[in-house]
């Protein structure tokens, strides 16, 4: 029965969440050299969850597809019987942009729905999508494309990538939408609320991170309000509102409008993915991370939802992280017993990243220190 588990998220820009685990298993060994101990990556739906699944016993299926400016891209889908993992930061992602560029106006979904077709097309009848981290603001048009719509013009031509493009729009067309689209069962892993349009919309609020200045967003704003009252023509559903219809540039929209897709908050769902449930049953203690814990942390963050499961199976939890800016109790809050950051023993950022995993191995062995006993002492 596992008596520790590992469960952290990436250090963003230093190392993996399966770099982490394994740096945190490491130093605990060096305490306890004998410990039962079980890595378990996790991910809360942004970049990284394809990794994290995979490390939990998914196949990494290798594909090629869109990139955000039209450029091909090696990327690739996690398979596990039925079930597919597409994660859309490794596809139509700001990673992808060629030379850090973004591209707010053209920058399209299309890899992200190429990634679902091969899914399906493999024979995956449940797909889940992880839409953090997008580098697009076309309301999800180009995944429609991928999978078989038509977006046409006036003219009846398709129109070209990205939010921009939506302005030439006149018409949806369902007719050659895949077939197992409608056969199968697609979830999107989503923690924002936002919806499609408006001042709390996906241009109002993401626009300006993915390169859009005031005249774009307006513009895209205005072109989102077209394409959803084609959207709605074409369904008889309007959807623009809903929460979630604004993320990743409105891909939650396309995803509930058009594709039937169920949103549900990123790491419960990749929590379920895992297993983790039945991982954590018998765990003395988890062991939970990620690079910075903050006040965006206890909105739905990774740590702290491996952490209340890892409570509610009765395990003790602490916390790995790179910097800690949260108080004691909001800590115990969120389900973790104590904090250890790396910038309590390297307090230079930029020596603390280089220098992580061996920064790592020595908080862990202090946690190992702290709340473990090795078997037979007290």
């Amino acid at each position: 029965m596992t008596r520790v588990l590992v469960a952290p998220d990436k250090f963003k820009g230093s190392l993996t969440a399966a770099e982490v685990a394994e740096a945190v298993i490491r130093g605990l060994g060096t305490v306890i050299p004998d410990l039962d101990v079980r890595a378990v990556p996790v991910a809360d739906g942004g970049d990284g969850t394809l990794d994290a699944a995979v490390a939990s016993g998914f196949e990494r299926v290798p594909v090629t597809a869109t990139g955000p400016t039209g450029e091909p891209v090696a990327t690739a889908y996690g398979r596990r019987g039925p079930v597919a993992v597409v994660e859309m930061a490794d596809v139509s992602g700001l990673s992808r942009l060629p030379g850090g560029r973004p591209e707010p106006l053209s920058a399209t979904s299309r890899g992200t729905g190429e990634l679902i077709a091969a899914a399906l097309a493999a024979g995956a009848r449940r797909v889940v999508v992880g839409i953090g981290g997008s580098a697009c603001t076309d309301g999800g048009a180009g995944v429609l494309q991928a999978l078989g719509a038509r977006l046409l013009d006036a003219d009846g031509r398709e129109i070209g990538p990205g939010g921009d493009a939506l302005a030439q729009l006149s018409r949806i067309d369902l007719d050659g939408l895949l077939p197992d689209v409608a056969e199968s069962e697609l979830v999107v892993a989503c923690d924002v609320d936002n919806p499609l349009t408006g001042p709390t919309g996906a241009p109002a609020v993401y626009g300006p991170q993915k390169g859009a200045d005031a005249a774009q967003v307006e513009l895209l704003d205005r072109n989102l309000t077209r394409f959803a009252d084609l959207v709605a023509a074409a369904t008889g559903r309007d959807v623009r509102d809903a929460p979630g219809a604004g993320a990743a540039g409105g891909v939650g929209f396309a995803a509930m409008a058009v594709l039937g897709a169920t949103l549900r908050p990123g790491i419960e769902l990749m929590l379920d993915l895992l297993d983790f449930g039945e991982l954590v049953r018998g765990a003395e203690l988890v062991v939970v991370g990620e690079g910075s814990l903050d006040e965006q942390t206890l909105h739905g963050k990774a740590p702290v939802g491996v952490a209340r499961t890892a409570r509610d199976a009765g395990a003790r939890v602490v916390a790995v992280c790179g910097r800690n800016a949260l108080r004691e109790d909001q800590l115990r809050d969120a389900g973790i017993d104590a904090a250890y950051a790396l910038a309590d023993l390297e307090p230079d950022p930029a020596r603390s990243m280089a220098q992580a995993a061996e920064l790592l191995e020595r908080l862990a062995a202090e946690v190992a220190a702290r709340h473990l006993s090795a078997p037979g002492r007290p």
